[in-house]
């Protein structure tokens, strides 16, 4: 670094011309990637209309009062929701902080001091030889009291300062956006948790009434045992039957309790019950997506606004990294009271006292700490534009893959409402012809099971339909608004 100081305003022009010559000549290369934008495909499956889901309120897209409440207070409570706005009043300050950077410092000082210099120096020889007034003689020891105002200003040649407080700013609205997406996955976890859990509670009610079932018919083939109709083995097999099947109650039981303090967790709150209701799960009918435009997704997703303006973010951190590398002027001035005696501070001109400089300095030599600072900000530029690349394309696999999975899914559960429609007349069939004797106990053991593993399997597809209506939904960017 190289300082020069000087009081002729033109020669700084000159000073700075040549500086600017010297260090621009030598600037690292830049590893460039294309910025251009990525394009989406113009519509997921041939679909051009550009109504969108997304745009619709998280209270207007679920229409179930208890589940409503639930994210309503999630929303308020939630940690670590609490924690990302506070990260936010980060970056809010940190803007503060840069704005205020590059406008002027100005401090107030006050001092007092005493000195007493050697008789046997040259200061100290000359102070007591000199005189102040009217043949007073300069006191020894030598007090010293002064008050004034500094200020420093480093001028923003090469709007070094700017784009750094813009880029902050950008950082301050990415954080913005962190927090919506965080919102969005909030409330897509308690739907789903909140669908699990009616899930569950169906399940346990089909195993509750398959062990009523289990009951009764261990009761008529202990009957049939005893009018000599059945052995003993087709006694035990129905025992362990209902033994399993009642087993199965406590599986479902402690997944219901882990689903509830899941909800709690997300609510900010210790283990309590969790308001629901599930006797109408099986007959809710999953919301119609409309799923829009894949450009859409640049607007609404918060995740892909956030990766946008971190982007911008960092190209400017290399317009701010590649300022240092040219020379910086810096304006200092002092004005103030400065006097031996306090009486004589009010005493003016004599007492005042300013100053007024400009430094100009520019590296020079060993400059690779500065050259290390800019490659590293144009490698974060270019990790920002495949990170945005990567989030606008995980966008658009994640609402493709939750619209076929809502297809393939009402497929699926039509098929199994079939299913199960059928094992409940193979159930009765069984039952009647294992009573006239005419079918073995096997059979009804097995038709039983079927059925039971059937109902299960068309609750959790059932839950799976909602589950995906949710997802696509957080997949195309709602929930935040």
């Amino acid at each position: 670094m190289f300082k020069i100081k000087l009081y002729k305003p033109y020669n700084y022009l000159a000073i700075l011309c040549i500086c600017s010559f010297f260090t621009a000549c030598s600037l690292p290369t830049l590893v460039n990637k294309n910025t251009k934008e990525l394009k989406t495909p113009t519509n997921y499956t041939h679909q051009t209309d550009s109504t969108n889901s997304a745009r619709m309120n998280w209270k207007q897209y679920f229409n179930d009062k208890n589940l409503i409440a639930l994210i309503d207070t999630a929303l308020k409570n939630n940690q670590e929701l609490n924690i990302i706005l506070q990260e936010i009043q980060i970056a809010n300050n940190e803007v503060r902080i840069r704005k205020g950077e590059y406008l002027p410092f100005v401090d107030i000082a006050a001092g007092a001091g005493v000195e007493k210099p050697s008789r046997f120096t040259s200061k100290g020889a000359s102070d007591a030889m000199s005189e102040i007034e009217d043949g007073r003689k300069t006191p020894d020891p030598l007090q010293d009291y002064m008050i004034g105002a500094y200020a420093s200003w480093e001028v923003d040649i090469w709007k070094k300062l700017r784009n750094a407080k813009k880029s902050a700013y950008l950082n301050y609205l990415s954080s913005i956006e962190g927090r919506n997406f965080l919102v969005t996955n909030i409330i897509a976890e308690i739907a789903n948790s909140y669908y699990e859990l009616l899930a569950l509670d169906n399940q346990l009610d089909i195993i509750n009434k398959n062990i009523e079932i289990q009951t009764n018919a261990l009761r008529i083939v202990r009957l049939q045992k005893q009018a000599g109709k059945v052995t003993e083995l087709a006694v035990k097999r129905f025992e362990a039957q209902l033994l399993n099947t009642t087993s199965l109650q406590f599986d479902i039981l402690q997944d219901i309790t882990v689903t509830e303090n899941r909800i709690n967790f997300l609510l900010g709150r210790y283990p309590q019950p969790i308001e629901r209701n599930s006797t109408d799960f099986m007959a809710s009918v999953p919301n119609t997506i409309s799923a829009g435009i894949p450009s859409q997704l640049l607007g609404n997703r918060p995740d892909i606004k956030q990766a946008e303006l971190r982007l911008a973010a960092a190209k400017l951190d290399i317009a701010v990294a590649k300022a240092n590398f040219y020379p910086s002027l810096r304006l200092t001035a002092g004005l103030g009271l400065r006097a031996f005696n306090p009486t004589f501070l009010v005493k003016a001109p004599e007492s005042i006292l300013y100053s007024l400089a400009g430094d100009l300095a520019a590296p020079l030599i060993n400059r690779n700490a500065i050259k290390a600072n800019y490659l590293t900000a144009n490698s974060k530029q270019i990790q920002a534009i495949y990170d945005y690349e990567r989030t606008i394309l995980n966008g658009y696999l994640e609402v493709t893959n939750q619209l076929s999975y809502i297809n393939n899914l009402q497929q699926k559960y039509d098929l199994e409402v079939q299913q199960v429609e059928a094992l409940n007349q193979a159930t009765t069939i069984s039952n009647d012809l294992f009573q006239a004797t005419r079918a073995d106990y096997m059979e009804v053991l097995l038709t039983q099971r079927d059925v039971l593993e059937a109902k299960v399997e068309l609750i959790n597809t059932k839950m799976q339909q909602m589950n995906a209506v949710v997802n696509v939904y957080r997949a195309l960017g709602g929930g935040w608004n």
